[in-house]
Parts: structure tokens; sequence; C-alpha cells
């Protein structure tokens, strides 16, 4: 019984072993043929295909009349294609030592060779080579399994530094993203979507067939409200070696010139920058869009925001006389005119049209800082205007500001400094156009950069007679004040304002007076019968607001001689 006992016992053991085992195996097989089966299909694909990327061209940015501001230029790049080899081989150094000897390869790039011959995956080498780098090695490479030449695109700007706060530049290669402007903003759009191809290679690693498995789709187009003609007159008529902006806009915000000094040339980003290269183009912050973001005290501008503000709330009628002796005086201190002989007996009207400051003094001795400031925020300053760029908000100061920041309370003699655009106030040359604009059309609106962003307009809470007194104010100024040397232009029917911002000196060095003022000059203007626009010049150091106002005439006679030409 026993041995019978026994004998049952292996059978039962073996049959479980026999069980296990080829329960093993088959869970092996399971997972060899099921579980990896995509693993081993692709590895086994590796053998005998290469995948690689079709990079789509960028899309182009043109200006409102379709002339092209970027786009892209065919080039050639030359590609090392790994084959797998631990090392390099004989002849493959043969072929780097051609490839040393045409295009002086770094240390780096030989690196780069080995380890992607190494991993059997490709690296670029070269981007843009001439054609005659073609062809001094193309016999050589044309049966050449490592090297690979393809046709890609180059990034081209057509008019370089035009307009490049707003356009922007990329990287090295066209498949950077971008880094600024609208190549950075839309870089999505732009970029487009990339497609595939899969070659056949054989045994030893040649091309065999190519076969695209899904096409790259190109870039969006994007087209923007710039004139580039226009942009042109502006650059040109600007005056070397100064800094500051210029603006032009219509009445539906579409910005026709948004110029910035001092500029770049997006064409240096295509190829690597010297170090010495960066550190220039650091100075002088040019990257600032000073358009958007450059912040400056409103100086004289702010005297319109001064008077809506006394006319609204009854401080102050249209028709009143003022007497200038050249400065006023307010719990003993003497504030003063920037006619220290005084203007003597004027109207409101002339007031502005000469910049006197008595009146905008009288009405700050009446009107408090916050009132100011809720009319400064009607008109669009101190608020960010909603353009799709950054931009910044600026300052309007209030009593709960100075309360906040600087711990102290708002003196009243400190609104007599606010009334005429001193003080702790910064505005941006963009709230300027757009506070001008709205002064004019009766509505502010948000700027606009692209020609199918919606207009949005929001009419000002004013009275109809305090805007038409306004517009007449400023009228005034280009027939017998500060702006009158633009009357001498023809067929132009002009409303402007100019103004002089007192900066402080910078660090220990004295400057004299001239080097430590900003110039302005705001103008709504309509030539003809074209629609009108606003146009706003600002130049940091200028000394006064004469050299804004001379930019501004040549700028709208040549404005009204590029019209014409378009128009004859």
């Amino acid at each position: 019984m026993i041995v019978i006992q026994n004998r049952s016992f292996r059978l039962k053991l073996l049959i479980v072993l026999v069980v296990v085992a080829f329960g093993g195996i088959t869970a092996y097989l399971f997972q060899l043929q099921i579980v990896n089966a995509d693993l081993f299909y692709k590895q086994s694909q590796k053998n005998f295909l290469r995948t690689r990327e079709i990079a789509p061209p960028r899309g182009s940015i043109i200006d409102c009349k379709g002339v092209v501001l970027a786009s892209n230029v065919p080039v050639y790049s030359l590609s090392w294609q790994g084959s797998g080899n631990k090392t390099v081989t004989s002849e493959q150094e043969k072929l780097i030592a051609l490839l040393q000897s045409v295009f002086a390869l770094t240390p780096k790039q030989i690196d780069l060779i080995k380890l992607h011959e190494k991993r059997a995956t490709r690296v670029k080498l070269f981007f843009d080579i001439s054609f005659d780098q073609i062809a001094s090695i193309i016999e050589q490479i044309s049966h050449e399994k490592n090297i690979a030449l393809e046709q890609t695109y180059k990034r081209s700007y057509p008019h370089a530094a035009l307009a490049s706060h707003i356009i922007g530049y990329i990287g090295l290669n066209n498949n950077a993203p971008g880094k600024m402007g609208l190549e950075l903003l839309y870089n999505k759009e732009l970029r487009g979507k990339s497609g595939k191809i899969i070659t056949i290679i054989n045994a030893v690693g040649r091309n065999l067939q190519a076969y695209a498995v899904k096409g790259s789709l190109a870039g969006t187009t994007l087209q923007t409200t710039l004139d580039s003609e226009v942009q042109q007159l502006a650059e040109r008529t600007f005056p070397p070696g100064y800094e500051g902006s210029c603006i032009l806009m219509d009445e539906s915000g579409a910005l026709e010139v948004v110029l910035s000094r001092p500029s770049f040339d997006p064409l240096l980003f295509l190829k690597p920058l010297e170090a010495s290269q960066w550190k220039l183009l650091q100075e002088k912050h040019r990257f600032m869009n000073r358009a958007f973001s450059g912040c400056y005290p409103p100086a004289s501008l702010f005297k319109l925001v001064t008077l809506v503000a006394a006319l609204e709330t009854g401080i102050i009628q249209q028709k009143i006389n003022w007497h200038c002796i050249g400065h006023t005086t307010f719990r003993g201190r003497r504030y003063h005119c920037n006619n220290r002989a005084g203007h003597g007996i004027l109207s409101t009207e002339e007031a502005l049209a000469h910049s006197c400051n008595i009146p905008f003094f009288e009405i700050g001795k009446k009107i408090n800082i916050d009132t100011l400031a809720l009319y400064a925020r009607e008109l669009g300053l101190g608020t960010k205007m909603g353009i799709l760029f950054p931009e910044s908000s600026g300052l309007i100061p209030t009593s709960a500001w100075k309360k906040r920041v600087k711990k102290e309370q708002w003196f009243p003699g400190e609104t007599l400094s606010a009334a005429i655009g001193q003080t702790a106030m910064l505005v941006t040359p963009l709230q300027i156009a757009g506070m001008f604009s709205a002064f004019c059309s009766g509505y502010r609106c948000i700027p606009r950069i692209l020609i199918d962003e919606p207009i949005v307009t929001q009419k000002l809470s004013l009275k109809p007679e305090t805007l038409t007194f306004i517009q007449q104010c400023l009228s005034s100024v280009i027939k017998e004040g500060t702006g009158s040397h633009l009357k001498s232009l023809k067929n132009f029917t002009l409303k402007g304002k100019s103004g002089t911002a007192q900066v402080r000196a910078l660090g220990k060095k004295v400057l004299c007076k001239e080097h430590l003022c900003h110039g302005y000059l705001a103008v709504h203007f309509r030539y003809k019968d074209n629609r009108p626009r606003t146009l706003v010049v600002l130049i940091e150091h200028a000394g006064s607001s004469s050299v804004a106002v001379k930019v501004a005439h040549t700028f709208l006679k040549r404005y009204a001689a590029l019209i014409d030409a378009r128009n004859p």
C-alpha cells in the first residue's frame, strides 16, 4: 500500500510540475506576443524604417495692405543620421574629415555625431548652408547613408528692424518658438502642424523608398493693422540719436504705426550671437516697447484732464478769464508759470493754447486729487488699454495710494502740481493716444494690432458741451499756441497739445535742463476726406516739446505726399 501511495504522489507531483512548466511557458509567450507585441514591433521596424518629422513653413506676418513683414525663405540643412554603431567606423572617420574640411566642425559637433551614431538617431549639424558648400561635397555624399541634405525654411524679415517691437523674432531655426512680439504671442498659430515621413532602408542603411504618413500644415498668416509705408515714414522722420516712440492710430483703435527707439534687427537672432552683440542689445532697454510700456509724466497734456474735471464738476465755466502774473501763491508757497513774466489776461482756451499754468493751479486749489484721478481713469490714464501686447498701467496717484505706498497723507499743495501733470503721475504714449482719440471722437476704444480683432468702443460719460469746448481748445493750440508750427500744413484739420515733462537727473551726474525734459506732441488730424487719426510723438530728453512738434510736422507733410501718391 505504501508503494502505491508513493507512486500516486509522484504522479500528482509530476502533473503539477508539467502544468506549472507549461503555464510558465504559456505566460512567457503571452508576455512576448501579446503584452510586448507593440514594443517588439516597433523595435523590428527600426531595422528597416526611419521616421522623421516634417517641419511646416511658419506663417507669414503682413501689413494692412498685404506687404510681407515676416516670412520664410528656403534653405538647406545638413544632418548626420546615425547607424547604430557603438563606435565610428574608419569610413565614417573619412566622412567626418570631409565635413571638417568644408564646414569646420567643432569638437561639440563631433561629439554629437558619435552620440547619435550610437543611438541611430539624426542630429542637425548645419543650417542654411551655402550653395558653394553644397557644390563642394555633393558628389562625395550623394550615396552616403549617414549624411542627410534637406531643404527647410529660414525666417525672413524683409524690412529688418521695421516695427521690430511688434513683429518680434524667433530663435536660430524656423522650428524655434517665438521670443517676442507677434512671433511669441501667436507662436502656436504661426508654427502650424508638423508632418511625418517614413523612409524604408536596406540592410546597410541606404534609403530605398520614402513616403509621407502625414503632411505638414503651414502656419496661419497674421494680417496686422500696421501700414508698412507709413511706418517707414515714421522711422525716417524720427530724429537719430534720440530715444522715444511714435504712434499713429485711427478712431477704431487700429494701430498703423508703432515705433519704439532704440530698436533692434530681428535678423540678428537667426544666427548665434556673440557676447558683445548681446551686451549691446541690452543697452538702453532696446527690447522694451516704449510705446506700450514706457512710463512718463504726462506734463501739460494732463491739463486736459484737469480742465474736464473742473468743467464737469462746475468748479469753472467755459467763459472765464484768468490773470497770469507768472506765479500764484498757495499756503505761503509760490507756484510758477512756465512764463515767469506772466501771460497777462487770457481765457481758458488761450491758457491751454499757450500752456499757461496759472488757471490749472487755481483749479488745483479747489479740486481734490481723487476727483482728478476719477476723470483721468475715465479718459484711460493710469489703466491698461487692453491691447494684446504687454503694457504698463502707469500711475495716477490718489490719497489712498499715497497712504498705502508712502504711509503719508496727501497734501493739498500736491494737487496743484498734479493739475499740470507733475508729481508721481506716469502714463504711456498709448494711453495719451487713446485719450486724444477719445476727446475728438467721443468714445474710448481698445487699440488693435490685428485686422480681425473686434472693434471695442465705450462712449465717454462726459457732457457734450465739455467735449466741444475741449476740441475748441485743442484747435486753438494749433492755430495760435504751442503747436502753431503745424498750421502751415495744407488740407489738414488739426487739434493738438504739446507737453514738456521734467524728470530727475540720473545718479549723481549733473545734467542741464535740456537733457532733463521729455518732449510730447499729441495731435488728432484729418487729411482731406480721409478718416481721422491720432498721432503721438514722444522724444526722451529732447529738452522741450519743440523737437516733437517739428518731427510731427515733417511726418505729416510726408504722410500727405504719400496719401496723394496713393490716390492720384
